[in-house]
């Protein structure tokens, strides 16, 4: 296990000062799907020390002018010249580690807040039966069971078949889509926070 110093020590050598972040719109390993132009392109944040094994922005990070029918439902981090990414997370999401129920098609986070209809997205080696990436739909939240719900390519959609369980790595997070209207709207990213 790696000490809480060595942890933070990490995430201040792989996010310094200066690392950027953008804006996009479906999930990428390698930062496709930007929303790219104008006041709304990669963005320098201001970045506190790592603490905690968690490295946030101290400030709000703006983009303005986005374009009509934009949609924002990923932030991606990229070098100090915006040029290598380095990754992405869900836009307004915690990422969560999770088990899975194959028996009964679910996914067991504690105390997780989901309810039905809200997006989520898994990362890392995600279990058989999804996809890495892919926008899901919550179902099957009861009341009785706060810790468990299931997901659907609809919303509102039949439970999708888990056939194995996730990878060491995979996390499942909430997804805010924010899908802007008209032109010139302003996207603002309060809190970003990555971790070990």
């Amino acid at each position: 296990m790696i000490v809480d110093a060595r942890a933070n020590a990490m995430l201040d050598t792989e996010i310094p000062a200066g690392t950027k972040m953008s804006l996009h719109s479906a999930y990428s390993l390698t930062g496709a799907n930007e929303i790219t132009g104008g006041s709304y392109a990669k963005q320098t944040p201001t970045w506190g020390a790592a603490a905690t094994r968690a490295k946030t922005n101290t400030a709000n990070v703006v983009f303005s002018g986005l374009p009509a029918a934009a949609s924002v439902a990923f932030v991606g981090l990229w070098d100090s010249a915006g040029t290598v990414f380095k990754g992405m997370a869900a836009n307004g999401g915690v990422e969560f580690a999770y088990q899975v129920g194959q028996a009964t098609d679910t996914i067991i986070i504690e105390a997780n807040g989901f309810v039905n209809g809200d997006n989520v997205v898994f990362t890392g080696a995600a279990p058989a039966g999804l996809t890495e990436g892919t926008i899901y739909f919550v179902v099957g939240v009861v009341l009785a069971d706060p810790d468990t719900f299931q997901v659907a390519a609809t919303s509102g959609g039949a439970a999708i078949n888990i056939t194995g369980q996730p990878g060491i790595n995979s996390q499942v997070s909430k997804v805010i889509i924010d899908t802007y209207t008209s032109a010139g709207g302003t996207h603002t990213i309060t809190s970003f926070t990555t971790r070990i």
